[in-house]
């Protein structure tokens, strides 16, 4: 029986988010088939394991009473747990085994670990993990090179621009300008965030500054967007590798306008939340539902994104813009493919199946070119 660690948490804003979806997965893994432990990142880095993470009650009370903190290292293409060297020398000679991992389940969002952080210390140490390699990671988490990508593949955007904090620092009264040929009203985001953390809407100068300062506190990148009035968002989840890709349903948030906030998402009692509701099908006429699933696959092939994602879209009228693709979405987007009879279970199997097709296209690169060229080096660092 293969060992799945599905991580979760890790030091993000994101990181109770993470907490719900990794919770998620693994009360629906198929536990007939995989061996699941939770790893559990916390806000400071250090790493978890232990039987009382397995519950989602723990997470609110902090009650973590029988875990360890681990630290990870690597053999053989597995992911080796060892006891941190101070936690197994104290507690009256009480051991704490060594784990070992077969292949990581990734269930975390947003920066330091939905990026491609993470990803490349196991792809580093040849280690099998689920969703997208280091390089989609990543360009799906800076939504300024994920732009720049899209717009390389022809797909539709709204219009933007982007610059550094140190620049708006500089050059203020030149970035105002370009933003505001745009056009208010505006959204000003960072550029590698999720869950509509430290975005705003602009529709004046004043809120535009107001914007800016708060998404700068975010990161130091900011990307300020053409906010479309009377907008639809659409989205729908792409699931395959390179050319064999499938998708979901298209999906409605019912209530939705400019963007949600991450209350509006996550907290249940919260009045937007309930209003929020999704709809599944979207109410959108053919034509529209089939440019949607082209543009959503393209996206998805664009960023060589692999396992299962979710894409965001715009509809004005009939016009549609891509908004951003969602590397590791929240709750893996099960939702928009029970309509396709995929339950949560299967979902899941099918991502770790991706993950080992992916991890086995990987190993058929030459990694290693030995052309004994230290020895032909001389002592002033020339070739002899």
């Amino acid at each position: 029986m293969k060992n799945i660690a599905i991580i979760i948490g890790g030091k993000s804003v994101e990181h109770e988010v993470s907490i719900i979806t990794g919770m998620q997965v693994f009360d629906n893994i198929d536990k007939d088939i995989y061996e699941p432990k939770i790893i559990y990142i916390q806000k400071d880095g250090k790493w978890l394991v232990g039987n009382s993470l397995e519950d989602i009650n723990n997470y609110k009370t902090k009650d973590f009473k029988d875990t360890y903190e681990v630290l990870p290292g690597f053999r053989d293409s597995k992911l080796i747990l060892y006891p941190h060297p101070e936690i197994q020398r104290g507690f009256f000679g009480k051991k704490y085994p060594t784990q070992e991992v077969d292949m990581v389940f990734l269930a975390l969002h947003g920066t330091n670990v939905e990026d491609g952080a993470l990803q490349g210390l196991f792809q580093m140490n040849d280690v099998p993990f689920t969703f997208g390699s280091v390089v989609s990671s990543a360009v799906g988490m800076d939504k300024v090179i994920m732009k720049k990508v899209f717009e390389s593949n022809k797909l539709p955007i709204v219009d933007y621009i982007w610059f550094y904090r140190s620049s708006f620092e500089e050059e203020k009264d030149k970035i105002i300008k370009e933003a505001e040929n745009i056009g208010y009203p505006l959204i000003v985001k960072p550029a590698n965030l999720g869950s509509s953390v430290g975005i705003s809407k602009a529709n004046n100068l004043d809120e535009l500054l107001f914007a800016v300062e708060v998404a700068m506190s975010y990161d130091r990148k900011i990307i300020v967007e053409k906010c479309i009035e009377n907008v639809r968002e659409i989205n729908c989840a792409v699931m395959g590798y390179e050319n064999k890709l499938e998708t979901s349903l298209c999906e409605e948030p019912v209530g939705w306008k400019e963007f949600l906030t991450y209350e509006d998402k996550y907290m249940g009692n919260n009045k937007a939340s309930t209003e929020s509701k999704r709809r599944i099908p979207a109410n959108i006429d053919e034509e529209i539902e089939r440019k949607i699933i082209k543009y959503a696959k393209e996206s998805f092939k664009s960023i060589d994104c692999c396992g299962n994602a979710r894409i965001d879209f715009l509809l004005d009228g009939n016009n549609i813009f891509v908004n951003e693709i969602n590397t590791i979405p929240g709750s893996i987007a099960f939702y928009l493919w029970e309509g396709k009879e995929i339950s949560f279970k299967e979902l899941i199997n099918k991502i770790i199946e991706l993950a080992e097709i992916q991890y086995k296209q990987r190993k058929n690169n030459i990694i290693s070119y030995d052309i004994d060229l230290l020895n032909r080096i001389g002592d002033q660092g020339k070739v002899k």
